[in-house]
């Protein structure tokens, strides 16, 4: 009997959390994923390409060696995933935008970079609102967390057009929503 409620149970609850979970933005989780794409390459940019860090075992073997190898700093995991633990706080930098042509809604970035020159963007088509960035932040931590090893994996082998493949073949954040600058 105990078991039979037990099991009553665990399908009312499996039924209540299917529906109380929401449904997912299609924009505004692709919009985070190239986002994250975006701030992860902006920050590799900026350390030297010939910083390295030891990786590899810390044992001693028994005839005393040890082995490490050295390797590229932006490549190592323990750099890739301090920056990836800070990486959705950047997301504060994008906001609403409206296509005055279209009226289709994206999230763009509007602030610049550290010493980068201010672009020139048209603020009348953002709409600067403190609310309208936490589905964004959400989205990005989210993505994180979904594919922190798949973002390090790709980010340690260099692969080619990172967004494209994270976010499209990858998490599948992007399937058959149109590519828009960020």
């Amino acid at each position: 009997m105990t078991l039979l409620l037990f099991q009553i149970g665990m399908l009312c609850t499996a039924v209540l959390y299917q529906s109380v979970e929401g449904k997912r933005d299609p924009v505004t989780y692709c919009t985070a994923c190239r986002a994250v794409v975006d701030e992860l390459l902006h920050e590799i940019r900026k350390v030297s390409p010939s910083k390295t860090i030891d990786v590899g075992s810390f044992r001693i073997n028994p005839d005393g060696t040890q082995v490490q190898n050295k390797v590229p700093l932006v490549k190592s995991e323990v750099y890739l995933t301090e920056v990836l633990e800070g990486i959705c706080e950047k997301m504060d930098d994008y906001s609403l935008y409206v296509d005055p042509d279209t009226k289709e809604q994206s999230f763009k970035r509007f602030a610049p970079r550290d010493n980068e020159a201010f672009s020139s963007v048209n603020f009348n088509n953002f709409q600067f609102n403190p609310e309208d960035s936490n589905p964004l932040k959400f989205a990005c931590e989210h993505v994180v967390e979904e594919n922190d090893e798949e973002i390090i994996s790709l980010l340690a082998k260099d692969t080619e057009n990172l967004a494209e493949k994270l976010c499209n073949e990858v998490a599948g954040f992007c399937d058959g929503i149109p590519h828009t600058e960020l």
